[in-house]
């Protein structure tokens, strides 16, 4: 039986009906929009695992913290096997806990005990285990994060922190060269919260906003050479700033060119 070409064009034409005659223009104008950014932030591919690595334990006495660290892959000190294929800086040291002492740039250490100044008074302290190219590890053993008072180089008191809160880590300092300056990665930690509907972070690079709502690490594209600045805002649902200790943070990081490069 031949089915007459009328036929085939009335099935057709529901078709056509419920197709969005704004669709292409929608595309086109959130392709134009992103168009415009100066920087992009593509997430990173999946790091090296550490299931199994612990922060167990923080004692500050005497002007000298000692950390208890453990886990069966997990060593301060090493390169993580995977750090050449990151194409991003990596620490000839190795593997090392991140320090932030309230809204303070980290400091890195490698051993499980150092020195640290902190200067009295009150103060959050998060410390987190780190991949050699300062990637965090993002468990909920892999971080400490205490409210304390010190007076006299120690700890007099300490308590959990409850608080839904975001600290900076990277970047932070100066990059040097295409290989460092070329990708740069952004990376923060969380505590006490999930980003998705209810949180998510604003990242203002150089001013311009980037939306993030997956904790991951990002790298950041398109940065110019020079002193750029970064300030990562912790918003509710609603675009507002949480009303969050240390909320938002600000720093700024400089991208230098190598000599040896322009020769």
């Amino acid at each position: 039986m031949k089915i007459s070409n009328w036929l085939i064009i009335a099935a057709i034409l529901p078709f056509a009906a419920c197709q969005d005659p704004n669709a292409q223009g929608d595309e086109t104008e959130h392709g134009a929009e992103a168009s415009m950014l100066k920087y992009t932030l593509v997430p990173f591919s999946a790091s090296q695992a550490y299931p199994d690595a612990s922060l167990e334990s923080m004692n500050y006495i005497d002007g000298h913290f000692e950390f208890g660290v453990s886990g069966d892959s997990y060593q301060l000190g090493v390169q993580t096997p995977d750090a050449g294929a990151k194409m991003c800086a990596n620490s000839a040291k190795g593997q090392h806990i991140h320090l932030i002492v309230d809204n303070e740039p980290y400091s890195a250490h490698y051993t499980e005990d150092f020195d640290y100044d902190m200067p009295d008074g009150t103060h959050y302290v998060l410390a987190f285990l780190s991949r050699s190219y300062h990637e965090s590890i993002k468990t909920p053993q892999a971080y400490i994060l205490e409210k304390v008072q010190a007076e006299n180089k120690n700890f007099t008191s300490s308590e959990e922190v409850t608080d839904p809160m975001l600290f900076y880590s990277r970047p932070k300092g100066t990059y040097t060269g295409h290989a460092e300056t070329d990708k740069v990665m952004l990376d923060f930690y969380l505590a006490n919260l999930e980003l998705g509907s209810a949180y998510k972070v604003k990242a203002e690079i150089n001013g311009e906003e980037h939306i993030i709502d997956e904790w991951k690490p990002y790298y950041i594209e398109g940065l110019p050479l020079g002193e750029n600045t970064i300030k990562l805002t912790l918003i509710d649902g609603s675009g507002n700033p949480v009303n969050t200790p240390l909320n938002p943070v600000t720093r700024t990081f400089t991208l230098a060119a190598d000599p040896a490069e322009s020769n």
